[in-house]
């Protein structure tokens, strides 16, 4: 199934951009009504907020709470050096973009909205060959050019993959992956934590210490950012569950099936690159 090109400028001043979250403007705003799905949400400004596909950096500000930041931050600025925006200066808080030279023309690639109205989207700088609202058949040679599998080969996003992602990409981006992990790795995979085992001995272990899966993170937090303990993390997570299909095995099961809690201890037992969350 062929994706739609939407050409566009990416903006940051007055946002809140982490290494997988950017607003971009359509030079068509007509080009939105291609995408499948709910009406892609629009501010004043005309900037739609992106869901870029197939990766997740590191949380910088989830419901008032950071992963740790220097790595965080890291795939922030990566993002942005990839879509060409300089001299970002960030409010004293380090959350708001106050001033930078934005407004880059970039395009995406995209065949709907989710549940949020965000694009679902690949990234990229610079034009393309193709027209405006044409429609596109996404190799994976091409995916090389997007900030999506950049940041994966940079080391600075996980893998998670939803059931919307055609498995040939798929299968690209974890080559990626693969690669930034190998030898001493790079980025994020020198200090992960999410298969080996981390201790959450209170909530600064997960926000300033330990290295995880941001999607672990944002349940962890979800279940204790008001404070407590770890105990009883798994039957929240039964609870409020995250349907999942293991890719060795093709079962479809939930996403606590995979998380281990050993005391304070908790651990995912399969691999991200193994997961594929099925959309709600």
């Amino acid at each position: 199934m062929a994706f739609h090109l939407i050409k566009g400028t990416f903006h940051v001043v007055g946002y809140s951009p982490d290494g997988d979250s950017i607003r971009f403007q359509a030079d068509d705003r007509g080009n939105w009504n291609l995408l499948d799905g709910p009406p892609v949400g629009l501010n004043a400004k005309g900037h739609a907020q992106l869901r870029i596909e197939g990766i997740d950096t590191l949380e910088t500000h989830y419901l008032g709470h950071h992963q740790p930041l220097e790595l965080a931050n890291e795939a922030t600025h990566f993002l942005l050096d990839t879509l060409g925006i300089k001299k970002a200066k960030f409010d004293k808080a380090g959350a708001k973009v106050v001033s930078a030279q934005d407004g880059t023309k970039g395009y995406i690639l995209s065949r709907k909205t989710e549940k949020y109205r965000r694009p679902v989207a690949f990234v990229f700088a610079g034009d393309a060959k193709e027209a405006d609202g044409a429609q596109v058949f996404l190799r994976p040679d091409r995916l090389e050019e997007s900030m999506n599998y950049k940041s994966a080969l940079a080391g600075l996003a996980y893998p998670t993959y939803y059931s919307g992602l055609f498995s040939d990409l798929r299968k690209k981006l974890t080559s990626a992956v693969n690669k930034a992990q190998k030898g001493h790795g790079k980025g994020v995979w020198p200090q992960d934590k999410t298969t080996k085992g981390f201790t959450v001995s209170s909530l600064a272990s997960v926000t300033d210490e330990e290295v995880i899966l941001p999607k672990l993170f944002r349940r962890i937090i979800n279940f204790m950012g008001d404070g407590g303990g770890i105990d009883g993390f798994k039957d929240f997570l039964a609870a409020n569950p995250d349907p999942v299909m293991e890719l060795k095995t093709g079962h479809f099961t939930h996403l606590d099936t995979f998380v281990e809690v050993t005391g304070n201890k908790v651990k995912l037992t399969v691999e991200p690159e193994n997961l594929v969350f099925i959309e709600k």
